[in-house]
């Protein structure tokens, strides 16, 4: 099975890290129908990070600045491939023979499913999608 490549943006989103927060910050996106793709959090004493890649990441912008919240936009590279054992090895391989960082990456996929969805923060995410794609 081929993997379906492309560069998206991810969105980091800084908030407190208070029950609720997460959730005021979902509740902002769904009122302005964007919808999460991919979710990722790392915690802090104080604050969350949380990376998010979502369907309209102008809209999300918008919802983050009118809750006074601060939002970083990055590039990151989105791989959907086969849910097998190998292929992250495999990826990162073919990522460190053209000397490309994997400054972080995050996934998910249910055990019953064929497929699931990579995302990748290179140091270079152009190189790295042509890397992947040689």
């Amino acid at each position: 099975m081929k993997r379906v490549m492309h560069i998206a943006k991810q969105l980091a989103v800084f908030i407190e890290n208070r029950p609720g927060t997460l959730a005021r910050l979902c509740r902002a996106l769904q009122a302005a129908n964007v919808n999460i793709y991919a979710i990722s959090t790392g915690d802090t004493v104080d604050h969350n990070v949380i990376r998010l890649v979502v369907s309209d990441t102008d809209k999300a912008i918008s919802v983050f600045h009118e809750h006074n919240t601060m939002a970083i936009e990055t590039e990151v590279l989105l791989v959907e491939g086969e849910n097998k054992p190998g292929m992250l090895g495999e990826i990162a391989e073919k990522l460190a023979a053209a000397k490309i960082n994997i400054e972080y990456c995050y996934c998910a996929t249910s055990p019953n499913v064929k497929k699931g969805l990579l995302v990748i923060r290179a140091s270079d995410t152009k190189k790295a999608l042509k890397a992947l794609n040689s």
